[in-house]
């Protein structure tokens, strides 16, 4: 997908990124392309999987005891793992492509991090929600397709007129994607300030998921 990806966005709709390896390098575009990727398909594996994850281990819930909250962590679990063999392959490339790597690229932690956090809290949420509305899945397979076409996955945030701008800057993948591409492929610093704010949304969000998916949990056996 990454190869047609990179046909259609650069060929076709004739996407560039100014600053690396030089607007027409096809090879530097789909490295761009393939850190985007790499952050929605962490972001949309975990939600697309959440609102199915108590309907579908539905013995957790009525005959052992099990902490089923741990359910979207599991989850969450297997998509880092997903993400991580991603992020390898990303960074062998860009080393066989450029010969070398960023040193930034070790706080790539530090900016996944946040979203990490959010996503836990729109898990819980979502794993809830799944119990007592059982079309809500396919609603979110919906709108994370919705979310790829609004993030900056094929096209740089500039390339965007300034009236819509906003929009894309309020999708919680545009930060995190675009400071992935700094710290991996441009070698800059992150934006510590907007990691630091990222952060506490994101700790708020995954509170309140948390607390109402232990609020909700009581009525998980009578509905399943």
């Amino acid at each position: 997908m990454l190869v047609v990806y990179t046909f259609v966005f650069s060929e076709i709709f004739k996407s560039r990124w100014g600053g690396i390896g030089g607007d027409d390098n096809k090879t530097q575009f789909a490295v761009l392309l393939f850190v985007g990727m790499i952050v929605l398909s962490l972001f949309s594996e975990v939600l697309n999987r959440a609102p199915g994850l108590i309907v579908s281990n539905v013995n957790y819930v009525k005959k052992v005891v099990f902490p089923i909250e741990i359910l979207p962590v599991i989850a969450m679990g297997a998509a880092l793992f997903h993400s991580l063999i991603s992020l390898g392959v990303l960074l062998v490339a860009f080393a066989l492509f450029n010969g070398y790597l960023n040193w930034t690229l070790f706080f790539i932690p530090f900016v996944l991090l946040p979203m990490i956090i959010l996503n836990m809290g729109l898990a819980w949420i979502l794993a809830s929600l799944g119990v007592f509305l059982r079309d809500v899945g396919q609603t979110i397979g919906i709108i994370t397709t919705v979310l790829m076409f609004l993030s900056p996955v094929f096209y740089p945030v500039s390339a965007v007129p300034a009236r819509f701008r906003p929009f894309i800057m309020a999708n919680p993948l545009t930060f995190i994607i675009e400071q992935a591409r700094a710290v991996l492929i441009l070698g800059r610093l992150p934006n510590w300030a907007g990691l630091g704010i990222y952060t506490i949304i994101a700790t708020v969000v995954a509170w309140a998921g948390y607390a109402w998916f232990q609020k909700t949990r009581k009525g998980f056996a009578d509905v399943l």
